[in-house]
């Protein structure tokens, strides 16, 4: 069996990205020649051409097209590999990006990277906090971390553990309005709703025996971030539902209380989310599976 053209492929790659046979020539450090003798030879290999050249334009035929993927893929393997290869001969290095919900990263990730790089003084972390959505792929995000039920997607997703919800407000609130029974009574309190969600105002519930609830809430304050809501909530201005990482201690001091605790106000996960494709930098593994560890740990003392 004859072996592919991997070098034909790689050069393909990069014309594609570069969108010119000089700038694939100028990224790969070869000439203009080499790259045009590659990509010759790769067209007579696979019997189709792969771009329409004119003297002023170079685009993909369909042919390219349907191929510019596959070899989007060999090159980036290739470079995977050949990385993988030198850091396993020193210690991990290099840029990792990562990406997390701003108050969970602020609360228990800053100190847990920290803690990494002290581990790795020659891995530097560029970390993005925001509740908004983030193409991972579309930013160069290496690794992820989400708090939601994941939609099915090309992405790899690790989840780490539950993330239990709960209403809460201040028991003073509830003193003045009554403290609701069944999901249904929050219809007629004021509740403080967060909007970084495909239904902002629609609160789920479900119980032990298979019974679901949704009710319809609105109230005070909208916001995309749960932090936010906290001093109004401890102010006795409404009811909020939140992740237990951001109310168990306020409910432990008493500060806010927590009702239809029969229910499940919430099903989501903590999940560690990284770009589809099978290789990936030595410095990058290593902050996963450091982050699953810890992260593990976190999601168990508040489930």
């Amino acid at each position: 069996m004859k072996l592919p053209d991997f070098e034909a492929w790689a050069v393909f790659a990069s014309v594609v990205e570069h969108r010119s046979f000089s700038g694939a020539a100028l990224a790969l450090g070869v000439s203009k020649a080499t790259v045009s003798k590659a990509i010759t030879r790769l067209e007579e290999r696979l019997g189709t051409a792969l771009f329409h050249r004119t003297s002023r334009r170079l685009t993909l035929t369909d042919s390219g097209q349907q191929l510019a993927e596959h070899a989007q893929r060999i090159l980036e393997d290739g470079q995977s590999a050949e990385e993988a290869a030198f850091e396993s001969a020193s210690a991990p290095s290099g840029v990792v990006r990562l990406a997390a919900p701003l108050t969970f990263g602020a609360r228990h990730l800053s100190g847990l990277i920290a803690e990494f790089m002290v581990a790795h003084p020659q891995i530097k972390v560029e970390l993005t906090l925001s509740d908004a959505f983030i193409d991972i792929v579309g930013e160069g995000i290496d690794v992820a971390l989400r708090i939601a039920e994941l939609p099915d997607s090309s992405l790899r997703a690790r989840r780490l553990g539950p993330v239990e919800i709960h209403v809460v407000a201040a028991p003073g609130y509830f003193d003045r309005t009554g403290r609701p029974q069944h999901p249904a009574d929050l219809a007629r309190h004021a509740c403080f709703v967060y909007t970084n969600t495909a239904t902002p105002g629609v609160w789920r519930f479900r119980k032990a025996g298979g019974e679901e609830a949704a009710v319809r809430v609105d109230g005070p304050l909208r916001t995309d971030n749960g932090e936010a809501m906290l001093p109004a909530l401890r102010a006795g201005l409404g009811v909020a539902r939140l992740p237990g990482f951001l109310v168990d201690a306020e409910i432990a001091a008493g500060r806010l209380e927590a009702v239809l605790t029969d229910w499940v106000a919430g099903s989501v996960g903590l999940h560690l989310v990284t770009p589809p494709g099978s290789r990936r930098p030595v410095r990058v593994e290593a902050l996963i599976e450091f982050l699953t560890e810890r992260l593990r740990s976190i999601c168990v003392r508040h489930a």
